[in-house]
């Protein structure tokens, strides 16, 4: 039995909401007796809505205020989609768990249920994501690939409105929400490698709060975190961003972590793939591994400005 309360910040979106209800019904299990209550805070990211994500030209779009919420006390852990988080907290945060991780895959939902190579030349197909822009154009460079903003639902109803002939959106949300139904094609990592963190929870709160640390170390899921600081540590070590067009993921198995990356030109002509193994009480070897393999296969042009800060993330 554990007495108190712990007040888990969350977005708005029913998205975010289902996944802090998960958050908090795995925090009442694990300690009786714990009140746990959500409260909602509107970040940038959910206030401009019909403005790119590039637009905002930061990283954490959807974190700071969720952030400024856990500094003046009004929340003690703020529940996140772990692919929005930025690979590298800033003082006073912490990672405090990643519970066990959801599908990480992408999946492609289409009118009249095309697969990707199905889809006429020309389909319009709808992302807010430069790396699933990149990847589709890697496979169908005659792809039309155009925004989209908004919620799952708003998102699906501008597909049955007729403005896209598909989009891409990730497995994980659809099955928080009960809508995977609605999946045309899984897109698997050979094609479309996800975002950093993609299908897993991170659950944030001030690193000298030793009390939350405590109550929120128990939702944290071994080879889930391992899989994720890999790729994490992949993405810090290029000074990747939530625009830059990489693709990472980790599987922790037989004993061994082995991680995919993938980067690509925005328009896809040029698509750099690396496979490395590590062992998980390593990550950040195997995701600094990696992006050496990636900087020497010619990395540094698709990354930018990013590549002159390649020698300080891998010392």
């Amino acid at each position: 039995m554990r007495t108190g309360s712990l007040v888990l910040g969350t977005r708005g979106s029913a998205l975010a909401l289902a996944q802090a209800e998960t958050v908090a019904a795995m925090l009442r299990e694990a300690w009786p007796g714990l009140e746990v209550r959500l409260e909602i805070i509107r970040t940038g990211g959910d206030r401009l809505r019909d403005r790119p994500l590039a637009a905002f030209g930061q990283k954490g779009v959807f974190v700071r205020e969720l952030e400024e919420a856990l500094q003046d006390g009004r929340i003690r852990a703020a529940v996140h989609s772990l692919k929005d988080l930025p690979s590298t907290l800033p003082d006073p945060f912490a990672l405090a768990a990643v519970p066990m991780r959801e599908d990480p895959r992408d999946c492609l939902i289409s009118r009249g249920a095309k697969p990707l190579e199905d889809l006429p030349a020309g389909a319009v197909v709808g992302t807010g994501s430069p790396r699933r822009a990149a990847q589709l154009l890697a496979q169908r460079p005659d792809l039309k690939v155009r925004d989209i903003r908004g919620n799952v639902d708003t998102r699906l109803a501008k597909l049955e409105r007729g403005e896209y002939d598909a989009i891409v959106l990730a497995v994980a949300g659809l099955r928080r929400l009960g809508l995977d139904g609605v999946i045309t094609q899984h897109l698997e990592p050979q094609v479309m490698t996800g975002a950093v963190g993609q299908g897993a929870l991170g659950i944030e709160t001030l690193a000298g709060d030793d009390e939350a640390l405590e109550l929120l170390q128990a939702l944290d899921h071994t080879p889930s975190r391992a899989a994720v600081e890999a790729e994490r540590a992949l993405a810090r070590a290029l000074n990747a961003g939530c625009q830059t067009p990489l693709g990472a993921l980790a599987v922790c198995a037989d004993g061994k972590l082995r991680l995919t990356g993938a980067l690509a030109s925005a328009d896809g002509r040029q698509i750099i793939r690396v496979q490395t193994e590590g062992l998980p009480e390593e990550p950040q070897s195997a995701g600094e591994n990696a992006a050496r393999m990636m900087l020497e296969q010619g990395a540094g042009p698709l990354l930018g400005h990013r590549e002159q800060n390649d020698g300080q993330h891998l010392s």
